[in-house]
């Protein structure tokens, strides 16, 4: 059983690309910067991922 189409599942930040600037932003301040892991709380390979998913999206311009 997959769990890719459930609605009722929690996003895990390697489900974000840069086409959803939307979930990016949680993880970005007003400024722009990326929030470090201590305030994501997120591990390391997670981190990572998020952070070239932001730099993508703003490298597309469909994000700050």
């Amino acid at each position: 059983m997959t769990t890719e189409g459930n609605p009722n599942r929690s996003k895990n930040p390697h489900d974000f690309d840069f086409a959803q600037p939307e979930a990016l932003t949680r993880y970005v301040t007003e400024t722009g910067k990326i929030l470090p892991r201590k305030l994501t709380g997120l591990n390391a390979a997670q981190q990572r991922h998020v952070t070239k998913a932001i730099k993508r999206a703003r490298c597309m311009l469909t994000m700050k």
